[in-house]
């Protein structure tokens, strides 16, 4: 809300008459005041910041107000505020800078909370690029934090402000070694310290914005300035993945470099940090929205089918009867209505298809996006319940056997005495908990496994989800897909095209060839976990190497685990990444069999006996997969282990 104008504003008002038409106050810092204005010669809005006259009546402050405007003034960068016109009138210090709609990202964490993965990587990475353009002028911005930061409406953009504190290496002096300036919780240990500040500074605020962005909590706090100073120069932070354990961690270990108490330890320049961020987000491509709510309707209709399949079970008996009884008016009947019920799934699945049509994307792209969703589904769950049975779905398992066991028993025990009452009772007993143990561990399972998820990729992989595409495409004239073109992973493409050319094939090749479609999806399946893996184990190698890790000495006596460590993880990534090739260059090998069989130069026969060959290295891909797990349980039984300290 607006607050009330003040004596400033008036003042303000009446000095700037003619230039500028003040609005509204839009919010005050330690050094400034801003006003939300209309520039009248130019006729648009802009913000102007009024250093408030107390501060601009003191030379000292006065100068260093200006010293920002001047600093902003040179930066032209699309994720920078620009700076206008800087002026002084009737002994008001102000300087007039582009106005942007929307909201700082303070304002966005404390009202919405934690920011999503990819949304923080991307403000980071935009952070990043503003950051390593004032870095080459030779500025250092000091205060990065999320009220710098402003987000602009309907594009989100983040855009930089604030360089009131910035430092410019060419004017040794503006700012004495020992003064400390800044935002504490942001600040680097070196700056922390009042020692000489360079871009690897800023990197080390940048990470603490992440880590705010990921977790919505500060990695040191404290009662006093002093007291978050003294944390920043002397304790390591706590690991992003510690307060989000949901965020990717190619991100988290992003952010963890850039806290690193070494200047030398962290990314030297915004370039590079950026260019890490834009690997982390194309690892992690978000699906356009079309193909966000494809996905959601999928869930939706599919719980809905079981009210569906409850009518149909109603009515086939009917339809059962009338045919025993010989009513042909009750066939007819229930025949319509089980044709009813029934086309009801399909309509509601064509309609989705026909919206998604409508948007510009055909069925390869909902395939690519279910495979998308499928394998990050994969890693929330692996997260929610472990990578083994967890105990309660075990527990629940034993008390079904044992529900079994005992109506068994207690329906033997009715076979030599059926006077006895308490078999009666046993049989109720264990019958009831025996069958809700069951269901509840097959919905635990279900879930587990996301069978659910499995099914769609069935449906809508196979020659019913082509049908439905035709039948969704009825009168629609083709539409140009939009800019959010699905992001397909190479094993995703060719297996794609492999799907394509396999239903192209005449009915008896594809009756020959009938597991090829299971083994494609085998492969796909593989690769992506073994892309996965590549990912992880090479941000743990670096992990490993890091320098805080390393630069203790061990105690005399001790080998290096670590370098052992080191050997080993490059072992496992170097074998990921051979499995990998492997499996996609099974993939292209079925390709290319069908290529030349359409070609007329093929024939079944050798593709079947690439299809054998294929199975060999998925067996072998599933085989690394689980023997890496374990080194990964190992790997995580080391660090709890160690902590910041070898052991």
């Amino acid at each position: 809300m607006p607050i009330a104008p003040d004596q400033d504003f008036l003042s303000l008002q009446e000095a700037v008459a003619g230039r500028y038409s003040l609005e509204s106050e839009l919010g005050r810092g330690g050094m400034g005041i801003v006003y939300l204005a209309h520039e009248v010669s130019l006729d648009r809005p802009v913000a102007l910041k009024l250093l408030p006259p107390e501060l601009a009546a003191q030379p000292q402050l006065k100068e260093r107000f200006l010293r920002e405007a001047r600093t902003a003034a040179k930066l032209s960068h699309p994720n920078i505020v620009p700076i206008f016109a800087v002026d002084e009138v009737d002994g008001f210090v102000f300087f007039a800078m582009a106005y942007v709609g929307g909201e700082s990202l303070g304002q966005r964490i404390r009202s919405k909370g934690p920011v999503p993965a990819s949304e923080a990587a991307r403000i980071m990475r935009e952070v990043a690029w503003a950051l390593a353009y004032a870095h080459a002028q030779g500025i250092v911005h000091r205060d990065v934090k999320p009220d710098n930061i402003l987000l602009e409406d309907g594009s989100g953009r983040a855009l930089v402000t604030d360089f009131g504190i910035a430092h410019v290496r060419e004017a040794p002096g503006m700012t004495a070694v020992g003064e400390v300036i800044g935002t504490a919780e942001y600040m680097s240990p070196e700056q922390a310290s009042g020692e000489p500040v360079d871009a690897r500074s800023d990197m080390y605020s940048l990470g603490v914005l992440g880590y705010y962005m990921l977790s919505g909590r500060l990695p040191f706090e404290g009662e006093t300035v002093g007291a978050v100073l003294a944390k920043h120069i002397t304790q390591p932070a706590p690991p992003v993945a510690s307060v989000a354990p949901e965020a990717p961690g190619r991100l988290a270990r992003v952010v963890d470099r850039c806290l690193a108490k070494e200047p030398a330890q962290r990314y030297a320049h915004g370039e590079e940090l950026a260019e890490e961020l834009g690997s982390a987000l194309e690892a992690r491509q978000e699906l356009p929205i079309p193909l966000r709510v494809f996905i959601k309707q999928n869930r939706e209709y599919v719980r809905a089918s079981g009210v569906i399949v409850l009518f149909l079970l109603i009515l086939f008996p009917s339809l059962i009867a009338g045919a025993i009884d010989g009513d042909i008016g009750a066939v007819m009947i229930s025949t319509i209505l089980l044709g009813a019920v029934a086309a009801v799934p399909t309509g509601m699945l064509a309609h989705i298809a026909r919206r998604l049509l409508k948007a510009g994307y055909g069925l390869e792209d909902a395939r690519t996006a279910l495979k998308t969703d499928y394998s990050q589904r994969r890693e929330e769950l692996a997260f929610e319940y472990g990578r083994k049975v967890p105990i309660i779905e075990r527990v629940a398992r034993d008390i079904t056997l044992a529900g079994v066991v005992g109506f068994g028993l207690s329906l033997a025990a009715l076979g030599v005495n059926s006077d006895w009452v308490w078999p009666y009772v046993a049989m109720a007993l264990s019958g009831t908990v025996g069958i809700g143990a069951g269901v509840f561990a097959a919905k635990r399972y279900e879930r587990r496994k996301d069978i659910g998820t499995k099914r769609r990729l069935k449906l809508w992989g196979g020659r019913v989800g082509r049908w439905l595409f035709k039948l969704a495409g009825l009168g629609l004239k083709p539409t140009a897909v939009g800019t959010g073109a699905t992001y397909r992973r190479t094993e995703l493409a060719i297996g794609m095209a492999t799907d394509r050319m396999f239903e192209e094939l005449s009915k008896a090749d594809r009756k020959e060839l009938h597991d090829l479609p299971d083994i494609v999806r085998r492969l796909e399946e593989d690769a992506q976990r073994m892309r996965g893996r590549v990912e992880q184990l090479s941000g743990l190698i670096a992990s490993a190497g890091d320098e805080r890790y390393t630069s203790k000495a061990l105690p005399e006596g001790v080998p290096d685990r670590r370098q052992a460590l080191d050997r080993d993880l490059a072992a496992a990534r170097d074998a990921a990444q051979q499995r990998l090739a492997d499996a996609v260059a099974s993939l292209e090998t079925i390709r290319l069999g069908l290529l030349r069989m359409q070609a007329g130069t093929g024939n079944v026969r050798s593709i079947t006996a690439d299809l054998a060959s294929a199975r060999e290295v998925a067996e072998a891909v599933e085989r690394l997969l689980e023997g890496q797990e374990e080194v990964e349980a190992l790997l995580a039984a080391d660090d709890t282990g160690t902590g910041n300290e070898p052991s």
